[in-house]
């Protein structure tokens, strides 16, 4: 009895651990404060690690601190209000197609606001989310009831 009760926490264990790996997902740079990045910058974005969000491109890894991080808005149009100083390219914005946005203010390095837009693939945004909100305390703000359904299932 004792051995199916080690397996079973094993079982267990091997699915949350899976399961974790899949918190993330390819993401596009829209916009931000970023200085060392360009809009349409590809990466992967990850919400694993016990301290950082990671979003990982080409010149390397981008960690917020979870601690750090101040705005949570998910939504499936990037207006005004959530750019925040964010520069967004007007073909993206007559695109007809449904993106999902996923808006993370921050306090950087030298105490400064700072923030990211990415756009994230539709199967990401619901583990991505719940990892978030989990991971900093801050409530997801949604832009309007359409992106609450998709962003909550």
């Amino acid at each position: 009895m004792r051995s199916f009760c080690y397996i079973f926490v094993s079982v267990a264990v091997i699915i949350a651990l899976a399961s974790a790996a899949d918190v993330g997902g390819r993401a596009e740079y829209v916009g931000g404060t970023m200085a060392n990045l360009i809009g349409g910058t590809d990466g992967t974005i990850h919400a694993t690690g016990l301290k950082n969000l990671s979003f990982t491109v080409s010149k390397g890894v981008i960690q917020v601190p979870y601690a750090q991080i101040n705005l949570l808005e998910y939504g499936q149009k990037v207006d005004r209000r959530v750019a925040m100083a964010v520069l967004i390219s007007p073909l993206l914005i007559m695109s007809k197609s449904r993106k999902q946005f996923l808006t993370i203010g921050f306090v950087g390095p030298d105490g400064e606001q700072q923030a990211m837009v990415l756009r994230l693939e539709k199967g990401s945004v619901r583990p991505l989310l719940a990892s978030l909100e989990a991971r900093t305390g801050i409530k997801v703000t949604y832009q309007d009831e359409e992106a609450r359904k998709a962003g909550k299932g």
